[in-house]
């Protein structure tokens, strides 16, 4: 369980390292608010999903702005330490049902979810970096080894 936490407390740091260094940014690439505000939306989704709760109306892929994301981390900040806060060896197998975007049923448990969602972002925070680095601009160094220093 420690080793989930830390991943939550890695995914906060990182969030708001680059919600920063887009917010200085004059000249925003879509393409990277794009990609940043899914990291966040599909965050939403599965806080959704694992509370029970219909996810089908939210959006993964929509247009959004930074004053947007900043909000989401916020409350996706506080949903998610809410959730950690009551997870034990026992809850972290429990499994979540839910419905895909595309209407499919599966069962994960929790402990893969929240796994998942850790990664998913990280993935998509490299494809920023990757974009930005494009762009002539300094990406930004959201490893975890950096993090835990």
């Amino acid at each position: 369980m420690i080793t989930i936490h830390k991943m939550y407390e890695h995914l906060t740091w990182s969030n708001h390292r680059i919600l920063q260094a887009l917010q200085q940014e004059s000249q925003l690439n879509l393409e990277v608010l794009r990609l940043f505000s899914h990291i966040l939306q599909a965050e939403q989704v599965w806080i959704a999903r694992i509370k029970g709760k219909d996810s089908s109306r939210l959006p993964i892929w929509s247009d959004s702005n930074l004053a947007h994301c900043e909000q989401l981390i916020e409350q996706n900040q506080k949903d998610l330490q809410n959730i950690l806060a009551g997870i034990t060896e026992v809850s972290l197998a429990r499994l979540i049902p839910y419905k895909n975007s595309k209407g499919s049923e599966f069962s994960t448990s929790l402990e893969d979810i929240l796994v998942h969602v850790a990664l998913h972002g990280q993935y998509h925070r490299g494809q920023i970096n990757s974009k930005l680095r494009l762009a002539g601009l300094e990406p930004v160094n959201t490893d975890y080894i950096t993090f835990v220093r």
